[in-house]
């Protein structure tokens, strides 16, 4: 097909190797007849299989063929998009004998296998429509200016897969025809680190400079021997003194062993620290494996202040005792305190009366000590009694205060034995003063009734400790306990004793030193009177005369002090000394608080008016 342009080769179309009946080429001659065209194209030829020879016949040698050419009739056709290079086979020009062609290699200006490389060509011939010289453009066909190795015959050519392309464009992705062929080079290993790399060899020329000239006669390369296998790059066993090695600072190297070794201590006493918490929490919760010593302070002075509750107890309990008390009816505890060193003990009538007249009473010291007492003498109406121990020494009696001088809200103390529990503390403040009280009234004739101005404290006081000392900061007894408020009937079907609920009720000490000087040195107590019969079912204010006496008699007895004072039945008397009063119970108790021969200020009411009177108080002994 002419259209009045050159005709290119089509690389697209590169005809398959075939077998010609006789074992030659079938496109060599073809290629040889192309190789004529006024063009000036050139293609490669393509190597041709050698001819079938039958089965057991051994290759006969040919004397005048070319080794180069046998060894690579051995090698596998040339397939089409292959690499130019062998792997392990040096290419033209890079081997150490230029000119000759390696076995399955081509290469700009290298015949093909089976192909002998005419001498004297010249590599950078130019080529028309900007061929690379020694570029094959169609396989098959010797290069230009090569001649086709002699023996082979054309082929048919076969039919291209496509119909020709009258403007020579090539598909997409790929280079066309005028494209310069890529350099080519032999794939390498990376050297080791401080190996000393070898000269550079020259490689693919590059396009336009001219091959070094082939030798006239090709000289047969030796058979290429296998590349040693490669190694896998160890930086620690590379050898670091070579030539050409890179030096080591080893400055540098002593900073970061420092900071290794800095960063490796910091970690080991974080995670020594860790365990060791953990290890010290379990230990501490579960104990370890040895005996367990718990802290504790160190021995002080056991020294306290005198005016502290600890000083207090210690200076007064020596001189205070517990009483066991037994009779033929009852029994009881109680506690007293010691009034001198003759043995006498002050307590409370309600204490020793279960011993009777022939009862047994016991005391026992602070410090254990025992001794038998007996009744000195008692007295109901103050609900006050002494107690003497004998042949005992080293008593230890406790001052006595003056009551008059308590102030509400001053510090006090309680000494005694509750409920049987000898040498119980106690402590509080003076919550009242003054506060009339009754006790006692079992009998019912009110013989037994007690009446008391008492002390009224909030220091615990219980059953037990009837008859103790309340002491004041100075560790002065300015009361004996007397009486509780109890929140609970102890009388009540199914009820038993009760217990302190803060208010508790001292007989003050100047009332008790009277009566226990009476008792001591008579044996009897008097009581101060006014000579009048008190009518104790008047509801009204204030304590109203009687109209008759017990017996029948006059309510105000003749010539006694009442009657001096002027005083008449039926009068209701509201003050003493300038105190308001509510009740003749009331009355009584505020005149027991003063000793006989005492003046009194009453005021009395009569027919609706108030009037003074004054009156001397008389006495009365104690049955």
């Amino acid at each position: 097909m002419d259209e009045g342009k050159p005709t290119k080769a089509k690389w697209w179309s590169r005809p398959k190797s075939a077998s010609a009946p006789d074992g030659t080429g079938a496109g060599a001659a073809e290629a040889a007849g192309r190789a004529e065209d006024t063009s000036g194209d050139f293609t490669l030829a393509a190597a041709s299989p050698p001819p079938a020879e039958p089965e057991g016949t051994p290759p006969a040698a040919d004397p005048g063929a070319d080794p180069a050419a046998e060894t690579a009739a051995e090698a596998p056709p040339w397939v089409p998009g292959q690499a130019d290079t062998a792997p392990d086979t040096p290419a033209l020009g890079t081997a150490d004998t230029p000119g000759v062609t390696a076995p399955g290699v081509t290469a700009p200006g290298v015949t093909a296998p089976g192909v002998t490389a005419q001498a004297g060509a010249v590599a950078g011939a130019s080529a028309p429509d900007g061929l690379a010289p020694g570029t094959a453009d169609t396989p098959g066909a010797p290069a230009q200016g090569v001649p086709a190795q002699t023996g082979t015959t054309p082929a048919e050519r076969p039919r291209p897969l496509h119909d020709p392309d009258p403007y020579s464009t090539p598909p997409y992705g790929e280079p066309g025809p005028w494209a310069p062929a890529p350099p080519v080079q032999h794939p390498a290993a990376t050297p080791a680190h401080g190996t000393q790399l070898p000269a550079a060899h020259s490689g693919t020329p590059p396009h336009g400079t001219p091959h070094p000239q082939a030798h006239p006669q090709p000289t047969p390369q030796p058979q290429p021997q296998a590349a040693p296998p490669r190694q896998p790059y160890d930086p620690w066993n590379a050898p670091l003194q070579q030539s050409g090695a890179v030096p080591v600072d080893k400055d540098k190297q002593q900073k970061r062993a420092r900071r290794i070794i800095l960063v490796g201590i910091a970690v080991i006493t974080l995670v020594a620290g860790g365990i060791g918490g953990v290890l010290g929490a379990y230990l501490e919760r579960n104990g370890g494996g040895t005996d367990i010593e718990l802290p504790q302070a160190d021995s002080k002075d056991k020294a306290r202040a005198k005016d502290s509750v600890a000083g207090i107890a210690a200076s007064s309990l020596p001189g205070v005792v517990t009483l066991h008390v037994s009779g033929d009816e009852a029994q009881g505890t109680g506690t007293g305190f010691v009034l001198d060193g003759k043995g006498h003990i002050l307590t409370n009538n309600h204490v020793v009366e279960p011993a009777g007249t022939g009862g047994e009473i016991s005391v026992t010291f602070s410090g254990g000590e025992t001794a038998k007492a007996e009744v000195i003498g008692r007295d109901s109406g103050y609900d006050l009694a002494v107690v003497k121990v004998s042949r005992v020494r080293g008593l230890k009696p406790l001052p006595l205060g003056n009551s008059e001088n308590v102030q509400v809200g001053d510090p006090v103390v309680a000494i005694g034995a509750p409920f049987d529990l000898e040498n119980t503390v106690t402590s509080g403040i003076i919550s009242a003063k003054e506060r009339p009280i009754t006790a006692g009234g079992e009998k019912g004739d009110g013989s037994d009734i007690s009446y008391v101005n008492a002390l009224q404290t909030d220091a615990p006081i219980n059953p037990g400790n009837s008859g103790g000392p309340l002491v004041d900061s100075e560790a002065r007894v300015i009361g004996i306990n007397s009486a509780i408020r109890s929140a609970e009937d102890s009388s009540a079907p199914g009820g038993g004793q009760a217990g302190s609920i803060g208010l508790g009720f001292a007989i003050p000490i100047n009332q008790g030193k009277r009566v226990a000087e009476e008792l001591i040195n008579t044996g009897k107590a008097t009581h101060p009177v006014i000579g009048v019969t008190l009518d104790m079912e008047y509801t009204g204010d204030g304590a109203r005369v009687g109209d008759k006496g017990k017996d029948g008699g006059p309510a105000v007895n003749k010539g006694g002090p009442g009657d001096r004072a002027g005083i008449k039945p039926g009068d209701v008397i509201t003050e003493v000394d300038g105190r308001r009063i509510h009740s003749g119970d009331e009355l009584i108790v505020k005149i027991r608080a003063h000793r006989p021969k005492d003046s009194l200020e009453l005021t009395v009411q009569r027919a609706g008016k108030d009037r003074k009177v004054t009156l001397v108080l008389g006495a009365s002994s104690s049955s």
